[in-house]
């Protein structure tokens, strides 16, 4: 019976260390000290056939939502991110979708799936830009909110929702009228 009482401690002290890995994990400010330099400087294709410099949106809040078309939770998240796009965008928020596949595979994405805000496409260059933005786990979806001011000001690994990206970019839009 000690033994048993033992294991179960044993077992519970192991569960509650690995919850505490993982919730670190996904909600630690990796973001500090995180530069916008190189995200500002990348000019990335868009699905019109265009071509977007990232820096038309300084001063704006951004939202960069890093994502893939065979990410699951990438794809679960993009309705949630569409709410807030056109619910802010009136208020200067600018929602980004910066995708590693190639503009064919996101074009034939969006033909099942409509989207309100930008995708672009970095092919390759996308883990790297998303390293630059505080991504050093190398994960997808990853979701980095830009103050006006040009700094990272939150970022997210994991799957986003409406309720947890309002928390993010509220207190840097200006009141609404």
């Amino acid at each position: 019976m000690r033994k048993k009482a033992l294991t179960y401690t044993v077992s519970a002290l192991l569960l509650a260390a690995v919850g505490i890995a993982c919730w670190q994990f996904l909600t630690s400010p990796e973001h500090r000290g995180a530069s916008t330099e190189t995200f500002f400087a990348a000019v990335l294709a868009d699905v019109e056939g265009g071509v977007q410099p990232m820096s038309q949106w300084k001063g704006k809040t951004i939202v960069v939502n890093f994502w893939a078309t065979w990410c699951p939770p990438c794809l679960e998240e993009m309705p949630e991110l569409s709410r807030v796009h056109d619910r802010y965008r009136d208020q200067g928020l600018v929602v980004l979708g910066i995708s590693s596949d190639d503009i064919d595979s996101i074009r034939r994405f969006t033909v099942e799936t409509p989207i309100s805000y930008p995708l672009l496409s970095a092919e390759l260059e996308a883990m790297p830009l998303s390293e630059t933005l505080g991504n050093n786990k190398g994960v997808l979806p990853y979701t980095v909110v830009i103050a006006p001011d040009g700094r990272v000001e939150q970022s997210h690994f994991g799957k986003v929702d409406q309720a947890l990206l309002e928390r993010m970019i509220l207190p840097l839009l200006p009141a609404a009228d």
